[in-house]
């Protein structure tokens, strides 16, 4: 503790404020991250389906969705925006020296950003005014434009923890830079399907799991299976497989940020050996407190055998390493990462078990409570996941090139206090006007759904480009909606 005294007291004032105010828009933005980046990939799954197998209600479920999609995006224009603008505000240091390097990075995502924007925008307009497959094809760039803006942020995170594709001057200062080693750096591939992964991931769990609590209050009709079903089944399959990505990536954590993974295992010294520890709490004196304590295991998950050297935090100085405090943090999410992702596999067994076996989704009402869980334990694991990177390469903001004290903005502490307390009060505001602009839209579609909207008002959705016009739903297995199948205009209603 005395320890940690000291290393603040010999930072700036300005440093707190700053990471307080970038930690909480990074936290803030991270949440829309997953529905950005999967959910146009889940809604053209659905809407192929659709076409595919002349289905009114998939056809349904895919335009909603797509309304849903443009909320979210709209309001990520907003997080995201803030989050640009705090790297040059908050961090002039970094980008001042090290913007040439790596800046290609950012500019990739802006462009995806703006691309996934025109799509979207198309998708929405095409649902009344476009042939069906002639929609289907001009959305299919979509998931593609949302995978590029991951590929550029993840190039640029990946290089702040592996820096290369520079050599340094006299003074320093990055000279002869490399594009392409500076975007493909050993920690890109690693990062970026990991991350990618747990977006598809997270957006089924959370997608399904609307549909889980609909089947627990009693909705059992065909929309909710369906609405549940695909989804959940793409989040099913991918849980082992983010499970083996997360355990390549923290494989390359050890080998490429040693000290990062020593603060994520709590490792003090360097030994072979070494025990994994569930939790505890690392001590400045190196001892650790609490926890489930494995004899050898942090040494055989690292190098598949006992005799495997792990590198402690000691190996270097108190200066260059995170604190105790630090290290805890980037432990315990960590492990909070890992406990739920070993519940998720469970829970995709149990869903693979019910299909083999019955050809059907489980019926207990304990799997679909868990279910509709999944989706908010999955965002627990995207924020730990973004604390453990971060959190774990302390005191760097480049990897052993700069330190985060280095690169903050000279701004008073207290303007900066303040302006965090406004960017709270706003992202409050924003995010409760998200969700009730949803909690709307969700009731018209009840009110559609259920025929009643006729007796009180025009009939819901009659204004938008998306989800059903009314009283105007098929209501036979063999018509499709919006200029599908059956429909003698081939436009989109």
């Amino acid at each position: 503790m005395f320890r940690t005294a000291v290393l603040l007291a010999s930072t700036p004032d300005q440093l707190l404020p700053a990471r307080e105010l970038m930690a909480f828009t990074l936290a803030s933005h991270i949440l829309l991250v997953p529905f950005g980046v999967a959910l146009p990939f889940i809604t053209l799954l659905m809407h192929y389906r659709g076409l595919r197998r002349n289905d009114a209600v998939a056809l349904k479920l895919a335009r909603r969705w797509s309304a849903v999609m443009a909320v979210q995006f709209a309001i990520g224009i907003i997080t995201g925006t803030v989050l640009s603008f705090e790297f040059g505000l908050l961090w002039p240091g970094m980008m001042g020296r090290w913007g040439d390097v790596f800046g290609l990075a950012f500019g990739v995502e802006g462009w995806a950003f703006f691309l996934e924007a025109v799509l979207i925008a198309i998708y929405l307009y095409g649902w009344r005014r476009l042939k069906p497959w002639t929609h289907f094809w001009l959305a299919v760039p979509l998931p593609l434009a949302a995978l590029m803006g991951a590929f550029g942020i993840i190039a640029a995170n990946s290089w702040m923890n592996t820096p290369q594709g520079f050599r340094l001057d006299a003074q320093g200062n990055p000279v002869d830079v490399d594009v392409r080693q500076a975007i493909f750096t050993p920690m890109f591939g690693p990062e970026y399907w990991h991350f990618v992964v747990a977006m598809l991931l997270t957006a089924g769990y959370v997608v399904a799991g609307v549909y889980a609590v609909g089947w627990l209050r009693g909705r059992r009709d065909r929309y909710h299976r369906l609405g549940f079903t695909v989804p959940f089944t793409v989040a099913a399959i991918l849980t082992p497989v983010q499970f083996m990505l997360g355990d390549s990536a923290a494989r390359a954590v050890f080998h490429k940020q040693p000290i990062k993974f020593a603060a994520t295992e709590i490792v003090w010294k360097t030994d072979t050996h070494v025990p994994e520890y569930m939790f505890g709490r690392l001590n400045s004196d190196g001892t650790i407190s609490g926890g489930l304590r494995i004899p050898q295991l942090d040494s055989i998950l690292a190098g598949f055998k006992p005799s495997t050297q792990v590198t402690g935090l000691t190996s270097v100085p108190a200066a260059d390493r995170p604190t105790a405090v630090q290290a805890t943090i980037a432990h315990w999410a960590f492990d909070i990462m890992v406990t739920i992702g070993s519940l998720l596999i469970l829970l995709a067994l149990w869903y693979a078990w019910s299909w083999w076996r019955h050809r059907d989704n489980p019926r207990g009402r304990w799997f679909y409570r868990c279910a509709a869980i999944a989706g908010v334990a999955c965002l627990v694991t995207v924020e730990c996941g973004w604390i453990t990177t971060e959190v774990g390469r302390q005191p760097w903001i480049v990897y052993h090139h700069m330190r985060v004290s280095e690169a903050v903005t000279s701004t008073g502490a207290g303007s900066l206090w303040a302006m965090l307390g406004i960017v709270i009060a706003v992202y409050v505001t924003v995010f409760g006007a998200f969700l009730g602009v949803v909690l709307k839209m969700r009731t018209r579609w009840r009110i559609a759904d259920e025929g009643s909207a006729a007796r009180a008002e025009p009939p819901p959705e009659t204004d938008t480009p998306y989800g059903p016009r009314g009283g105007l739903e098929p209501t036979t297995a063999g018509a499709a909606p919006d200029g599908g199948p059956g429909h003698p205009s081939g436009g989109a209603s």
